[in-house]
């Protein structure tokens, strides 16, 4: 396996929350980093799966606005 290029950042996070994740990284014999790669990749993967494709919402937007009406009336 390659090595993977790491950097360094810096940003502020709610105290309560690194606290939580310092003791679960510790419950877990981990490293505070791994704990963070693994939520980012988490969170990049959430907002990929939730996240309709452009040509999806644009039949969408097509459909609603000639079939509105009727949606309101099904909906009913």
């Amino acid at each position: 396996m390659a090595a993977q290029t790491r950097e360094k950042f810096a940003t502020q996070v709610n105290s309560e929350i690194l606290s939580a994740v310092r003791r679960l990284a510790q419950s877990e014999g981990r490293q505070l980093q791994a704990l963070v790669d693994e939520a980012l990749a988490d969170l990049i993967e959430k907002r990929k799966q939730g996240r309709p494709r452009a040509n999806v919402m644009a039949a969408y937007q097509a459909s609603h606005e000639k079939f509105g009406t009727l949606y309101k009336k099904l909906a009913e």
